[in-house]
This record gives C-alpha cells, sequence and structure tokens, in this order.
C-alpha cells in the first residue's frame, strides 16, 4: 500500500481553507492519495471537529506563531496557504504572515506550496489605484515566494458570488430587485463560488505539479456582466425579475453606502477601487480563464446554480 501524502491547509474553518479539506477528502481520488491536516488557531470548535469527522488531522497553528507553522508544516509534501486581510486590515501584518509560511515550507522541504495570491493592482494601473492593499500583499508575498525559489503555484480567486445575492444584488423595496455596483453594466467580472470550488481548482493543482509550477490558476468559473448576472437572475425567477434591473451607482454613493454599514473612509476608498479595477484594468488583467479551467475535472459552479440554492432567493419565484 503506498503511503499517502501529507497536504497541510491553512485557514481551514474559512471559505477557501474549508473548501480545499472538504473537497479532497469527499472525492475518493485524492482522499486515496493525500492526508490532510487541517490547521486552525482553535482545534475544539464544531467547524473544526466537523473537519475531523471527514478524516482531516486538525492540528493547532498560528499564522502569527512561526514554531506553530513548524510543527504544522513539518513532514507535509504540500501546503495550500491562504491569509486573512479582512480579519487585522493591515496588508504589513498579512505579507509578514505570508512570508513566514512560505519560510517554514522552504526550511520543511515541502514540495508544493500553493499560495492564495492576488495581482498587485497598484502596479497593473501603474499607480491609478494605490490603496487596493488585499491584493497588493497577497501580490508581495508571491513575489517573496517566487525569489526563494520553492516549489510553488498560485491560485488567484475572482470576485465571490457570495458577495451578491442580499448585498450587491437586493430588494430595494416593495420586490424591486436590483443589481448596484459602481461600474458599467458590461464590466467583465470574474464569478467564484469560493465555498464550493476552491477546492476544486487547489486539488487539480496539487494533482498536476509539474504543469502548474510557478504558474497563476484563476479561480472563476466565468466573467459575467453585471447585465448578465441580472439576466441570469430574471432567468431563474421571471416574476421577481419583472422589477430588477442594473443600476451603477456613483462611486460617492457607492462609498456612502459602505460608510452607512461602519466602514471606515480607508475601507470605503480600498473597496471603491477594487471595484473600478474590473472595468478599468481588469480583475486578472485582462487574462482569459481557459487554461484555468482546463486542469478541472469537476465542472464549476455557475451563476444560475449558485443563485438557484442561495437562501437569499429562496423566496422568489
Amino acid at each position: 500500500m503506498v503511503e499517502k501524502r501529507t497536504i497541510t491547509v491553512f485557514g481551514a474553518t474559512g471559505k477557501q481553507g474549508g473548501s480545499v479539506v472538504k473537497s479532497i477528502l469527499k472525492d475518493s481520488k485524492t482522499a486515496s492519495e493525500f492526508h490532510v491536516k487541517a490547521v486552525t488557531r482553535d482545534p475544539k470548535k464544531d467547524s473544526a471537529k466537523a473537519l475531523a469527522s471527514l478524516g482531516a488531522e486538525v492540528v493547532a497553528g498560528d499564522l502569527n506563531d512561526k514554531n506553530s507553522l513548524h510543527a504544522a508544516i513539518k513532514g507535509s509534501y504540500g501546503v495550500f496557504a491562504v491569509t486573512n486581510f479582512w480579519e487585522i486590515f493591515s496588508s504589513e501584518v498579512e505579507e509578514k504572515q505570508g512570508k513566514t509560511v512560505a519560510d517554514v515550507c522552504k526550511a520543511e522541504e515541502v514540495k508544493h506550496l500553493i499560495w492564495s495570491s492576488l495581482l498587485n493592482v497598484n502596479k497593473l494601473s501603474k499607480g491609478v489605484l494605490p490603496n487596493v492593499y488585499h491584493f497588493d500583499g497577497k501580490a508581495n508575498v508571491e513575489d517573496y515566494i517566487r525569489s526563494l525559489g520553492i516549489p510553488s503555484s498560485f491560485f488567484l480567486p475572482g470576485f465571490y458570488m457570495s458577495n451578491l445575492p442580499g448585498m450587491s444584488l437586493r430588494d430595494m423595496g416593495e420586490g424591486n430587485w436590483a443589481l448596484a455596483l459602481p461600474m458599467p453594466a458590461d464590466s467583465p467580472i470574474p464569478l467564484f463560488d469560493a465555498e464550493n470550488d476552491t477546492g476544486k481548482f487547489v486539488k487539480a493543482m496539487f494533482l498536476h505539479e509539474k504543469s502548474v509550477g510557478g504558474k497563476r490558476i484563476y479561480g472563476a468559473t466565468a466573467y459575467y456582466t453585471p447585465t448578465e448576472i441580472v439576466d441570469q437572475f430574471k432567468d431563474l425567477f421571471p416574476n421577481t425579475g419583472k422589477k430588477t434591473g442594473f443600476s451603477q451607482l456613483p462611486d460617492d454613493v457607492f462609498k456612502g453606502i459602505m460608510a452607512s454599514t461602519g466602514a471606515p473612509e480607508p475601507v470605503q476608498q480600498e473597496m471603491l477601487e477594487n471595484m473600478r479595477l474590473i472595468p478599468e484594468f481588469g480583475y486578472f488583467g485582462g487574462d482569459r480563464l481557459e487554461s484555468s479551467l482546463a486542469i478541472l475535472y469537476e465542472k464549476p459552479t455557475t451563476w444560475k446554480e449558485y443563485a438557484k440554492k442561495h437562501p437569499a432567493f429562496a423566496s422568489l419565484d
């Protein structure tokens, strides 16, 4: 019997990491090949216990504690690493966390590190959009990983579908639904079901390590315009769709909406520039998705499939 190779997954109780753990262990092909170490700060919480019930080895680890990272990564063939900017609101801390993981992976001779990355928007936009820190910090870690020369590849998640139902796409009152975003109706948005599809991409990357080595894999089903998002919503819910449309928000209105949720001005500006990225420079810099989708052996979730099952739309017809 061939011994299973160990894959250590950070952020195991979050959307991306949790998807990787579940996708590997619920798939007989990968479950028979890989042993999964699920890293979390609190192995006793219910979400961690649920991963253990699937067969994961749940271990304690903290991205701010280098010794705990050595303990978690030791003996691993592969590592999936993801950080959460929105938990710490600091690109400096996020970069330090990512670089520490990379250093430990090098020290422990990991054979394949997959870093959850994003593009450097400041560089891509030539300084036009200098405040998208939750992208740029991850991109800086990617550069650092490349500089170390360790075996690695890079997973770049698209625009979360979960940002739409009940948030950008919601009931504006009296059954009038609208998708409201600060971008034109023809902007190409790479929609991605993070909870269900991160694992599909990442496990395929582990299985195709030679072909993806040093490359970026884009996590998205397809590019959808706001018009297409609304049209497919109307197809699913024709009665509600009679009073549904798209509204391009002025920049100041978008920031005002964010302010009403308690977001401080720097976060308002960051998110506005994040939205401007899509029509002005391209979420993935204009790159196509075909080569990334080609490594999958499970179909990614479409917007229609996601919307049909989402609780925010459960009462619609």
